[in-house]
């Protein structure tokens, strides 16, 4: 079901990838995934079927996500081995490939609003750690307590990781970054990830969500991408980035491309998933974990959230 060209819009999210399927997944949580998806994609495609732009939709649906206890970004993002929450985002534009990022936010309740701020009001692309919740304040950008983005589940998962830290790092893992890719009516694209990052992470740690080229990336001439998964292989491959010059080089198209980063990305032993919106066509995705919590829509009518390989 293609789109093409302008006054076509077209929208993914993602809510992380991992170990999720279905024989072992509790019913209500998989309705409680599926709802999350789908109010982040409304968010979205109220802005895009009225002639909105991408970067405001990938904006609001990233917000929804982040607000969302079961996702690992904003509120509910995960502790760090200190028993902080430390929160990392990115936004890009495809038109003037305009970016901001943060990493290790800690008191700016929508970490992607931030991103999007130091993209349009600061000379920089990427802040970090106090500077960047400084930069927050200085903005007016809303801040919350710490106490607003713990959730119990996260608090039980560290204490699980801490009791047992011989156990293999990636046993059971949802890597819980959340996403947002956009085509608007006018050819525009954009992109934007919002992760609290890994369970138990030490000494700063940052990985690919913040990277721009890594795990976010948007060129009009190409598409957008959002990518989630074990972020050390992200960026070491520079996925978003090789994707969309793969695309834009005419190598392949986006599917072909994203397929072939995510092959490239067993290879060296990652796990994870991509989410696109091309220039031309409609957006999708591909993944190597039994599951990613993903959906998209577009002018055409189609409408999808999924959570398992089989859907």
């Amino acid at each position: 079901m293609k789109t093409a060209g302008r006054g076509n819009w077209s929208i993914a999210v993602h809510g992380g990838a991992g170990s999720m399927e279905r024989a072992t997944t509790d019913p209500a949580q998989d309705r409680t995934a599926r709802a999350g998806l789908s109010a982040a994609l409304e968010a979205a495609i109220a802005i895009l079927q009225t002639g909105g732009h991408a970067l405001d939709a990938v904006e609001a649906a990233v917000r929804v996500l982040e607000d969302d206890t079961q996702f690992n970004a904003g509120r509910g993002s995960v502790f760090t081995a200190e028993g902080r929450i430390e929160c990392d985002a990115a936004i890009m534009e495809g038109n003037n490939r305009m970016a901001g990022a943060v990493a290790g936010v800690r008191s700016t309740r929508n970490p992607i609003v931030l991103a999007r701020a130091v993209m349009e009001q600061s000379p920089h692309v990427f802040l970090a750690g106090s500077g960047a919740d400084g930069f927050a304040r200085a903005f007016g950008i809303e801040a919350a307590s710490p106490d607003w983005f713990e959730t119990p589940e996260r608090r039980r998962q560290l204490e699980e990781l801490l009791a047992d830290p011989e156990a293999p790092f990636d046993l059971g893992m949802k890597y819980g970054t959340v996403g947002a890719v956009a085509r608007d009516t006018s050819g525009h694209v954009a992109a934007a990830t919002s992760t609290g990052g890994l369970t138990g992470k030490k000494w700063g740690r940052v990985g690919d969500s913040p990277i721009i080229g890594a795990g976010t990336y948007a060129d009009d001439r190409a598409g957008a991408i959002s990518c989630t998964g074990a972020g050390e292989y992200f960026i070491r491959l520079s996925v978003a980035h090789e994707i969309a010059a793969r695309t834009r080089l005419g190598v392949e198209d986006m599917q072909a491309a994203t397929n072939a980063l995510i092959d490239e990305l067993s290879i060296l032993g990652g796990k994870g998933g991509v989410i696109f919106a091309p220039a031309i066509g409609t957006a999708g995705w591909a993944f190597n974990t039994p599951g990613m919590y993903r959906g998209r829509a577009d002018s055409s009518g189609l409408r999808q959230v999924a959570i398992y390989a089989d859907e």
